[in-house]
């Protein structure tokens, strides 16, 4: 077993982090706030673990080409775009929601979470199908 594992280890933490969102948010509707945070940080760690198992696959093995061709090609592409400049993009975002969450700026956090939760929840569900389809396809 070599690094190349840590491509799977990432479509298992992408889903893991789309359940906890998803959890999140649930807990949050229902106002089980302490619940609700320890959720949130838990899947800020498991985006932390993501991240670094990420740099450190890609580091040393690259990206893998898509295999597939025609209409699977176009549906990978046209998933892979979107997800790679929502990631980008969303960091930032993340990490002000996350503090503010922390410090307990209800008000603040609130309003920027849910333009952030979407696009999380975007990031990591669009991750799951880039490497379902990426891996297991073909």
């Amino acid at each position: 077993m070599g690094i190349e594992v840590l491509a799977h280890v990432n479509g298992a933490l992408n889903f893991t982090l789309a359940i906890l969102l998803t959890t999140g948010w649930i807990l949050i509707r229902r106002k089980r706030i302490r619940q609700h945070r320890r959720v949130m940080i838990t899947a800020v760690i498991v985006s932390a673990l993501f991240f670094t198992s990420y740099i450190t696959y890609h580091v040393n093995i690259g990206s893998k080409p898509f295999p597939g061709t025609g209409v699977a090609r176009i549906i990978y592409y046209s998933i892979l775009f979107p997800h790679v400049l929502m990631a980008a993009t969303t960091l930032p975002f993340i990490i002000v929601t996350f503090i503010r969450g922390l410090k307990r700026n209800d008000e603040r956090h609130r309003r920027l979470a849910r333009k952030t939760m979407p696009m999380w929840l975007f990031v990591s569900v669009s991750g799951v199908v880039v490497y379902l389809m990426l891996y297991h396809l073909y």
